[in-house]
């Protein structure tokens, strides 16, 4: 549905929040709210180890493009929803399933054939305000991201530079 222009790439470095490396100070911070979507194995992980299950975590089994080791592939719940969206791009299956799994009951796990990289960007889209969104930072730790008007803008203009239907898109979170 949208893929990540290679142009674009050098606006995913900077982070779009704070980094934190411990997990306790992170669910402790100001904009820590409620629901939390995690996005990445490593980060589902760690909120669930400091006693916070994501309300929403987006997985794919993988960590800056290897496999996850054994304790914290065995220290993840299993995915209750999977779908497949290529390494760069963000699929109609993934829109999909992010946007469904604020109507459900319980946390949603979604299992990602593919890569979860760029899922922040709808994660705090559709995430409601005064919720947040935490995703790693390769080599720096955990990126805390409050849903607000001003970061759910910042996604939505991000999300617009990608290539293919950006409305279509949107329209599904």
């Amino acid at each position: 549905m949208l893929e990540l222009p290679d142009a674009l790439r050098g606006a995913f470095k900077q982070p779009l929040g704070r980094v934190f490396t411990d997990p306790r100070l992170l669910l402790d911070a100001d904009g820590a709210g409620s629901p939390i979507v995690a996005v990445g194995d490593v980060v589902t992980y760690h909120l669930i180890r400091a006693g916070r299950q994501p309300d929403v975590a987006v997985v794919d089994g993988r960590t800056e493009r290897e496999r996850v080791d054994e304790a914290v592939a065995a220290g993840l719940p299993d995915p209750g929803v999977s779908v497949a969206n290529p390494p760069g791009t963000l699929s109609e299956g993934l829109l999909d399933a992010l946007s469904a799994a604020f109507g459900s009951e319980g946390p949603t796990v979604i299992g990602v054939d593919g890569e979860e990289d760029l899922a922040t960007l709808p994660a705090v889209v559709a995430t409601p305000l005064g919720g947040s969104v935490v995703y790693g930072q390769p080599g720096e730790g955990m990126v805390l991201v409050p849903v607000t008007e001003a970061t759910q803008a910042t996604a939505r203009d991000l999300l617009g530079r990608m290539t293919g239907d950006t409305d279509a898109a949107l329209s599904l979170l």
